[in-house]
């Protein structure tokens, strides 16, 4: 089991936590965390591109010339690929990108990039974020004290004062422990925990 310091939104160390293996300190597969990247980047692709075939184009109903003794080459119709205003060869048609990963493997490579922020020194558990006004300010001061700048933030529960806070923060997004995924883990750089979002992972992920 690992321990880590555990700050208060001053930037002080308050304490020490001690986390569960089973959850922070896995082997780290790399195949599935990078399947999971690129699962979550692929089904958030709208796939509405379109361009039109020979057939859907308008026109070239008719051969523009007869087949022999004009001395152009052969041609069929006004709308082929190579005539201005035709089709396009391989036209783009709207699809689904999406693929799924069995429960498994979400888990595992969910697990493994916990362990990554805990072994690169980018995890930091915060005992608590309380705010009683929302100001984008205090968050900004509390990230000054961690001494973070490019973050993901998860939370235990769904706090307005908190998220509202932090909304106006580029480097920074709030998640729920039950919302987090793999892609947000790795992009916000440093990983804060609250210690209530610590133990709710461990408690679903264990």
């Amino acid at each position: 089991m690992a321990n880590v310091s555990v700050y208060n939104m001053e930037g002080k160390e308050v304490g020490t936590i001690e986390l569960n293996d089973a959850v922070f300190g896995v082997k780290v597969n790399e195949h599935l965390v990078h399947m999971a990247v690129v699962q979550q980047l692929a089904n958030n692709r709208q796939g509405t591109q379109k361009a039109k075939t020979r057939s859907e184009v308008s026109g070239g109903g008719r051969k523009p010339w007869r087949q022999k003794g004009t001395g152009h080459a052969r041609q069929g119709s006004t709308r082929s690929p190579q005539w201005t205003g035709g089709g396009v060869v391989f036209a783009p048609v709207p699809r689904d990108y999406s693929f799924k990963l069995n429960k498994k493997e979400k888990r595992a490579a969910l697990k493994s990039a916990l362990t990554s922020r805990v072994g690169a020194g980018k995890l930091i558990v915060v005992d608590e974020l309380k705010f009683d006004e929302i100001k984008t300010k205090k968050f900004q001061a509390v990230l000054d004290n961690l001494k973070v700048s490019k973050a993901l933030v998860v939370l235990a529960e769904n706090d307005e004062k908190v998220v509202m806070s932090a909304r106006n923060i580029p480097a920074v997004k709030t998640a729920l422990t039950n919302t987090i995924n793999v892609y947000d883990i790795l992009k916000g750089d440093t990983l804060v925990l609250t210690k209530d979002a610590v133990a709710k992972i461990e408690e679903v992920y264990a």
